[in-house]
């Protein structure tokens, strides 16, 4: 096997000069971007059947009503919230293989419990069992990433799996509504459980952390450890990490613009349906747009850093540049309130689920730029926790405003265009260059 021995010594294949990177980290990537699929998949469900659970049990629904399903949402980001702390400090100490198996089990099996329930109670629950279960895919991926990644490629490598969010987003409407209509809402909870089981089985036996993976050249190792200084570090308990300007950064980016993105995933079906009168039948085209774009946009914003690379910026100044460039992006979704056309909302709100996942993609890699990758699952943790503490506020104030206001949007899209210059402002006051963590060994 090429790679490097006990000793430290290089393998007779390292030396020679046509030894090849190789691409298995690629390859591990392309795991999380389908775990990342599967996880919007599942809770992306719920907003696509939001207009046939708002019918009467006679129709077929549960009676569903904006309040409550903003509050059954509200259960969903408070459990994420909680359940985010949690998985980023368990991801650290089991490690990302046995740990992602646990994580993606877990919310497997809650997303299929939705097909058992028929109040807006019991929705709750299983929204609530299904927070703590998918709290767990961003801490290990992230924490993934920094493993299997040198600085200069993380941001690409987390736009690609981040991604997996949009192909989740896209697939989900042109299956869920399929399914709901010629069998029962109830059967839509169902349609990813195969996904999930595949998954698990293959991350168990391919998965290995690089020291220890059986085709990694001893090329791509170095290259994945270019960066030797930072690659480990001693681990930090939450109360410290919580004493560190840069945690607050991080926490409250996510805090600003996580609900802007939970808006668009649970909210835009609804919006669709109300604006524009679409159906169960004929929603999952103008979303279908709005997710791939978005997909773009990830990869896209993962990307964007490079360029301003070479034009001579720090790494820390390219990353806050294309973060600025995203943020400048959703400005224009004010505009959504005052057009009549479907397919210019269309635009607009395409634009702006674009440029946030760019922008996420950016602010992610953000955590394993200024920690060690010890305390990157637990760091990301802290400030999904925010950001969904964030969502669930939130998620309550829209149920509120739509039902006061009879389904009028235009308040939100206004909270949503100024959200991320907000964050990227709050960013560069609390940890200015995004200057890195030492910890004391």
């Amino acid at each position: 096997m090429a790679g490097i021995t006990a000793s430290g010594s290089q393998t007779e294949e390292d030396t020679s000069f046509n030894a090849r990177l190789g691409h298995v980290r690629w390859t591990i990537c392309a795991m999380l971007f389908i775990a990342t699929s599967i996880n919007y998949m599942d809770r992306q469900v719920l907003g696509l059947l939001k207009p046939t659970l708002m019918l009467s049990i006679a129709d077929h629904g549960i009676g569903m009503t904006e309040v409550g399903y903003g509050y059954i949402m509200a259960a969903f980001q408070i459990a994420y919230a909680v359940g985010l702390l949690a998985a980023g400090r368990f991801v650290d100490k089991v490690g990302t293989r046995i740990g992602y198996m646990v994580i993606m089990g877990l919310w497997s099996v809650s997303a299929m419990g939705h097909a058992l329930v028929n109040t807006m109670f019991q929705f709750g629950v299983a929204r609530v069992c299904l927070g703590v279960g998918e709290s767990g895919n961003f801490p290990a991926a992230i924490k993934t990433v920094a493993e299997w990644f040198p600085q200069s490629e993380r941001s690409l490598a987390t736009g690609i799996f981040n991604s997996g969010a949009n192909l989740g987003a896209i697939i989900a409407p042109i299956i869920v509504p399929w399914v709901a209509i010629h069998y029962s809402w109830h059967a839509a909870f169902l349609v990813t459980g195969a996904f999930s089981a595949t998954w698990i089985v293959l991350w168990y036996n391919k998965y290995r952390k690089p020291a220890d993976h059986p085709t990694l050249t001893g090329r791509e190792l170095r290259h994945i450890y270019q960066e030797a200084a930072a690659q480990m570090g001693p681990s930090a308990p939450w109360g410290k990490l919580l004493g560190y300007r840069q945690t607050w950064a991080f926490s409250i980016a996510k805090l600003l613009t996580d609900p802007i993105w939970w808006f668009f995933l649970f909210w835009l079906p609804d919006f669709f349906s109300k604006q524009y009168h679409l159906d169960l039948r004929h929603v999952g085209l103008p979303l279908v747009i709005v997710y791939t774009a978005s997909s773009v946009g990830s990869i896209g914003g993962g990307w964007l850093p490079a360029p301003f690379r070479k034009l001579g910026f720090s790494a820390s100044s390219a990353r806050l540049s294309a973060m600025l460039i995203c943020a400048c992006a959703v400005v224009p979704i004010f505009m959504v309130n005052f057009t009549h056309t479907e397919w210019v909302a269309i635009g607009l709100l395409s634009l702006a689920a674009a440029a946030h996942q760019g922008w996420s993609a950016n602010l992610f890699t953000t955590a394993s730029d200024m920690f060690p990758r010890n305390a990157v699952g637990s760091v990301t943790g802290i400030g999904g926790m925010a950001g969904s503490a964030g969502g669930s506020l939130f998620a309550v104030f829209i149920g509120y405003v739509l039902q006061l206001t009879h389904s009028n949007y235009a308040i939100l899209f206004i909270i949503a265009a100024s959200a991320y210059l907000t964050a990227l402002a709050i960013l560069c006051l609390l940890a200015p260059g995004l200057k890195k963590v030492e910890f004391a060994a």
